[in-house]
């Protein structure tokens, strides 16, 4: 077993689980309950780390155990309908800062990946790093023509790291799997292979750079949101040149407010950048916490919001649009009959589901929020609520609507922290129900026949072709059944004349017998 690789790994973790208590948490369990008592001999077990929550103590061991962990717990964090809340709260709070490495070090890798000495290729280069993570770090720099440009680098033997501990977490997961049964209701090998893609994708550099232009390219027209541009030239796999951005970082409310900004409009603007990527593009940066953002002054009437780091994003299908915004207005409408009417028509209800009982759990869930004021009802905990309710229910949901629901969530929490009294409701609905409009109706049926002529126009020209192909194939088919049926039939009347042959065979023996005991008979007499 991999686990075994890497005892000294494995020992600090034993020993960071011991330090917060966490074997307490494990060991009272169903399976291990009977080893409660093991617990007391942890010395740590009577520190003041005890008076920490369950949350709290499970937040402070995963800072402890290192960034890859610390990128795990945030990406695990969006699996609310997986986790128990107060868990899932703190692990949000995770925070993916971890000391710099040589700035001589990133200075090397740049050369390496470019071929060509720093001072050539940028005229100022800072050493310094302006930021680092656990991933990656960003330097400052200046190219040849006075662009002013950030540099990301990627930290030396990460994928290493990642291997590792990804080895790590999975054999953990299993021997979980296999000896606590809440692990398998919990999902932990499919977590782990979660947090595994996730990190994997954010190592290519040229991945984010790609889901940067793409957010660029849908909002080039327009003044709601600024995407920093990528310097192809520059970039490769584990480097990424982008245009520097200045900005004041969302969550510095104070220096907002000094610039005059319209907190309401930047408010409101936060939530209509949300519904466009989803409903207009249906491609949207999954990462969008505090840190990831920033505010432009130039017009503060009309701020515009800047985005950065863009190692996450999400895709949805047509139908899970179409899900998302119908279900939203079912619920404000408190339609729950036809939430479950949707989550039918969507396949996502296993077919033994009492409809009755979906839609009562829905209901129970839904009310409560339902009481509170409306600005400051959450779409963010509507989707929070329904996930758990299709969990009881056994339902699979999309991992692309997990990373929705936690972007959600972090732009309900900026929103009310910049304008608390903001209606979020009366900002997203007109924007749902016009991209409703635009899905059913006549204009967007000739819409659909206008996006599908020019694939329609390429495949006229084989549909007789094709329809002689299906029509040979059905007669060919006939012509078998007809043969088989001859054959069968061929063969049944065979089978019946053999056997009205051994039957007349056997009446004419009987009789030649029968006449044959007579004439005896008769001699004899």
């Amino acid at each position: 077993m991999k686990i075994i690789t890497r005892p000294l790994r494995l020992m600090r973790i034993i020993f960071v689980l011991m330090r917060y208590n966490i074997d307490e948490i494990v060991l009272g369990t169903h399976w291990f309950y009977p080893l409660r008592f093991v617990v007391y001999f942890n010395p740590y077990y009577w520190t003041n780390g005890k008076k920490l929550s369950r949350g709290e103590r499970i937040r402070c061991a995963i800072e402890d155990l290192g960034p890859i962990f610390v990128k795990a717990g945030q990406i695990v964090s969006t699996r609310r309908d997986l986790l128990p809340d107060d868990v899932a709260i703190e692990l949000a709070k995770l925070q993916d800062r971890v000391p710099p490495f040589s700035g001589l070090k990133a200075k090397c890798f740049i050369e390496e990946a470019l071929g060509k000495p720093v001072h050539e290729l940028f005229s100022e280069f800072d050493v310094n790093a302006l930021a680092s993570a656990s991933i990656a770090q960003v330097h400052t720099a200046t190219l040849q023509n006075g662009q002013s440009v950030v540099i990301k680098v990627l930290r030396p033997n990460i994928r290493k790291i990642i291997d590792r501990d990804i080895d790590l977490l999975m054999a953990l997961a299993r021997i979980a799997e296999r000896y606590w049964y809440r692990a398998r209701h919990f999902k932990s090998i499919q977590i782990v292979n979660e947090v595994a893609q996730t990190l994997y994708d954010e190592l290519d550099l040229l991945r984010e750079g790609a889901n940067a232009s793409q957010l660029r390219r849908n909002f080039a027209d327009s003044s709601l949101l600024y995407i920093p541009k990528i310097f192809w030239d520059y970039s490769r796999h584990n480097i990424l040149v982008m245009e520097r951005i200045h900005g004041i970082p969302i969550h510095d409310v104070e220096r907002l407010k000094r610039a005059g900004i319209n907190m309401n409009k930047l408010a409101e603007r936060g939530i209509e950048i949300f519904f466009t990527q989803v409903f207009r593009d249906s491609f949207f940066h999954a990462d969008l916490h505090p840190g990831n953002i920033f505010v432009s002054d130039k017009d503060p009437e009309n701020p515009t919001y800047i985005a950065v780091d863009f190692g996450i994003v999400g895709s949805l299908s047509r139908e899970d649009q179409r899900y998302l915004a119908e279900n939203m207005v079912a619920f404000f409408k408190r339609d729950y009959q036809r939430v479950a009417e949707l989550h039918i028509a969507c396949g996502w209800l296993p077919p033994d589901t009492r409809i009755d009982q979906f839609e009562g759990a829905i209901r129970a869930v839904s009310e409560r929020i339902f009481e509170q004021p409306l600005h400051e009802m959450s779409f963010g905990q509507l989707m929070l609520r329904l996930f758990q309710v299709a969990h009881r229910f056994h339902i699979n949901i999309q991992p692309q609507l997990i990373l929705l629901q936690k972007t959600l969530l972090s732009i309900e929490g900026l929103s009310h922290s910049i304008a608390p009294d903001l209606d979020l409701w009366a900002t997203a609905a007109p924007q749902i129900e016009r991209w409703l409009k635009k899905q059913i109706g006549v204009r967007a049926f000739f819409k659909r026949l206008r996006d599908n002529a020019p694939l329609w126009t390429e495949q006229l020209p084989e549909i007789p072709s094709l329809i002689y192909e299906v029509l040979k194939e059905k007669k060919t088919q006939q012509e078998r059944m007809r043969f088989a049926l001859m054959t069968e039939n061929h063969a049944a009347t065979e089978t019946k004349r053999e056997s009205h042959i051994k039957i007349s065979y056997f009446l004419s023996g009987a009789l030649m017998a029968l006449a044959a005991t007579s004439l005896f008979f008769y001699f004899v007499r």
